[in-house]
């Protein structure tokens, strides 16, 4: 046997696969690590999709529609009413999670001698996209703040001239905003070169934006080679579930279609994905909540004097931190799971239940205190929660 068995491609040896650590509930009752929303789906929903899957599983010998034409009119028609105008089923694209979708357009636009572009921090999974799809690779670099420099990345678009761009808004691990004006910019760039780029702009947390924050949708009409992605995992509370989505011209889903395989979408995924829709002002009910949990949590950080990134989604990062893994573990140690990521020194906290805020509030006060771990712009972080 070769003694590099398996034949692995050789730049894939050694790669830790991409996944957030895992804990028991028994190691971490509080568990406030991926994002995840925390209420899950009502008794009335969860019975409505168990009834549409009761349905889809006595033709389960026969394959699914292939274009998911029912669920691209249910998913037009949704984001018609969360920031989209104008937006029909040709315009709609769907896979097993926003994951699949970009790594659908990766394929479709990237490649060898191509170039996926982003700021960091941003998403980690999107330079694994890019690797999977044998496409270059190449990260500009955010503001302190998190914000775009837009001079500097009109300049970087032009200079690589990339086929893809990808940007999180709200950014992932940060949670900031992208503004329109933005958006509009890098559009323009990544469509003044031969043979151009799309600009993906990832909104897998659009609904929880903060009042006054606009989403992409409502620049589709605006720049052709624009694509912004969704996904039911978040606000939709059916991360279990594996499905995400995208808006783009009609001829962008068309070139997906080129690599997407046979089927790809079950007549069980399909099915649940009908259900939750029909429930959508239901399971989206508790997104309020959560957005005012978010905004508590900002201000009860910065009350502490930790530095705190300004957030859109269902998360906060903040920091800065001499030892974040000491932090982390000590948070742990109390039950609480939260995600060290994002740029060193900073650790970031999904919104959970009022309960489990105040369990983290708890674990990181006394963390601190029995650490002595001081963050680098905090000079007194062991006073009460309010």
């Amino acid at each position: 046997m070769s003694p590099t068995f398996p034949p692995l491609r050789e730049e894939l040896r050694g790669i830790e696969p991409y996944g957030a650590p895992q804990l028991s509930l028994d190691e971490a009752p509080v568990q406030l690590n991926v994002n995840e929303n925390p209420y899950g789906p009502s008794p009335e929903a969860a019975a409505d999709i168990a009834r549409a899957v009761g349905e889809a599983a006595v033709t389960l010998n026969r394959y699914p529609d292939r274009e998911f034409t029912e669920l691209r009119e249910a998913l037009a028609a949704y984001l018609d009413s969360d920031g989209g105008s104008g937006i029909t089923p040709d315009m709609v694209w769907a896979a097993n999670g926003s994951n699949e979708v970009m790594l659908q357009l990766l394929q479709a636009f990237g490649g060898p001698g191509r170039v996926a572009l982003s700021f960091a921090p941003t998403y980690s999974m999107y330079p694994e996209y890019a690797r999977d799809t044998l496409t270059e690779w190449h990260a500009g670099h955010r503001a302190e703040d998190f914000s775009l420099d837009l001079d500097a990345a009109r300049a970087l678009v032009l200079d690589r001239q990339p086929s893809v761009v990808l940007l999180p808004s709200p950014n992932n691990p940060t949670g900031t905003a992208l503004p329109p004006e933005a958006i509009t910019m890098l559009c323009e760039a990544a469509a003044s070169y031969e043979p151009g780029g799309i600009v993906v702009v990832d909104e897998a947390y659009g609904e929880f934006r903060r009042a006054g924050t606009p989403s992409a949708l409502e620049l589709l009409g605006t720049h052709r080679n624009l694509v912004v992605t969704r996904t039911m995992s978040k606000a939709f509370a059916l991360a279990g579930a594996r499905l995400g989505y995208l808006a783009a011209d009609p001829a962008i889903c068309d070139a997906i279609r080129v690599v997407r395989l046979p089927y790809h979408l079950s007549a069980v995924t399909q099915a649940t994905a009908l259900a939750a829709l029909r429930h959508a002002p239901e399971l989206l009910g508790k997104v309020d909540d959560l957005r005012a949990e978010r905004d508590a949590t900002v201000g009860w950080l910065r009350e502490q004097r930790f530095e705190v990134a300004d957030s859109d989604a269902n998360f906060v990062l903040f920091g800065r931190f001499a030892d974040r893994h000491a932090v982390w573990q000590g948070l742990v140690d109390r039950g609480v799971l939260i995600r060290e990521t994002g740029p060193d020194g900073w650790l970031r906290v999904s919104i959970g239940t009022t309960d489990e805020m105040e369990a983290f509030r708890k674990a990181l006060l006394e963390t601190m205190e029995s650490q002595q771990v001081i963050s680098e712009t905090t000079a007194d972080v062991t006073k009460d929660p309010v």
